[in-house]
């Protein structure tokens, strides 16, 4: 028996206790774990049984080989592959919160114009790679810069291991290129910061004192239906205490916005606190051993070379790409799996 076969017979186990929805917080996670782990047997079975059927008709085909068939079987093998790759990936997702919906952000660095439309160019990678992985993409907030890009926006991510996929991806993101903005067609470095959260479903550990928080009704800007510019729908939230700053703009009602804020707003302070943690071990680790430098929030993770020469290279796990309009056309897979791979092992 494997482990998940043994804690799904526990689990169903339990479950047959009289008093087991007494604790309906338990019972309801322990109802949610034995849903995806017998999910996940399913689609084991599933793919055991494809390749189990593909293997008996090869054996029939005995001498005489039909290359329409071939090909069909090729492409089905691909496909097999790709979902076994797909099943063997969340062994790394073992982090907190790695099966959550992701609030993705991205800030414009310094450099005026350039660094907004790089922004801007970023936010359209991340909306195109969401696309493209089957996740469901929404743009929650986004701040237009004067004359073009943005300053920063906020997109909500939404599927199975939408976090495990993207965590990897907060740091500082740096652009080499001809600026397209400036009348001498110089070369221009541009800087931009990406920030990924995992979606909080609940308020956890979390406590908002309402006088702690100051809400701002404004109007929606931007593409989002005619209620827009027309209504003040869009809802802004600060956090007294910590500083921070939350805002949505993309539902068509006040209160559904202030709820997706909220949600942003309890992701945020969870990193704070998790931050603060991380320092304070930082503190300790130094006056234990003098001399060790700590760790810096927010350091550059990876290059896009436009110009002299085009490349994109990820500096932590050293994967690279000579196309970069692939790459910013969302085609980030090979970078997010090594992260995976690298990072979280």
């Amino acid at each position: 028996m494997t482990e998940n076969e043994r804690i799904i017979k526990d689990i169903e186990e339990k479950m047959q206790s009289a008093d087991f929805w007494q604790d309906h917080t338990r019972a309801s996670q322990l109802n949610q774990k034995l849903s995806e782990l017998k999910n996940e047997r399913e689609k084991w079975q599933e793919i055991d049984l494809k390749i189990e059927l593909i293997g008996d008709e090869i054996k029939n085909w005995g001498d005489q080989i039909d290359q329409e068939k071939e090909r069909a079987f090729e492409k089905e093998l691909h496909q097999i592959e790709e979902g076994i790759i797909k099943e063997e990936k969340k062994i790394f997702f073992s982090f907190p919160f790695a099966k959550n919906n992701a609030l993705l952000s991205i800030y414009s660095g310094a450099g005026g114009t350039e660094a907004q439309d790089w922004a801007l160019m970023l936010l359209r990678m991340y909306m195109r790679y969401g696309e493209r992985a089957g996740f469901a993409v929404k743009l929650l907030h986004q701040h237009d810069g004067q004359e073009a890009g943005i300053k920063n926006a906020t997109i909500k991510i939404s599927g199975s291991f939408a976090y495990g996929h993207l965590k990897n991806e907060s740091g500082v993101h740096r652009l080499v290129r001809l600026s397209p903005f400036n009348a001498n067609n110089l070369r221009h470095t541009s800087f931009a910061l990406v920030e990924v959260l995992p979606e909080m479903e609940g308020m956890g550990d979390i406590q908002i004192k309402p006088e702690d928080l100051r809400v701002d009704k404004y109007r929606s800007s931007g593409p989002g239906g005619q209620n827009v510019n027309k209504l003040e729908t869009a809802v802004r939230l600060t956090h007294l205490p910590s500083g921070l700053v939350v805002a949505c703009q993309s539902e068509r009602s006040q209160s559904a916005n202030h709820d997706q804020a909220m949600k942003l707003l309890v992701s945020r302070l969870y990193q704070l606190a998790l931050k603060e943690k991380q320092q304070e071990l930082a503190t300790l680790r130094s006056e234990i051993q003098s001399g060790e430098g700590t760790a810096e929030w927010g350091s550059q993770i990876r290059n896009y070379v436009l110009h002299p020469y085009k490349l994109v290279k990820d500096l932590r796990t050293g994967v690279e790409s000579t196309e970069p309009d692939r790459i910013l056309d969302g085609e980030i897979d090979e970078f997010i799996d090594a992260e995976i791979k690298i990072v979280n092992k």
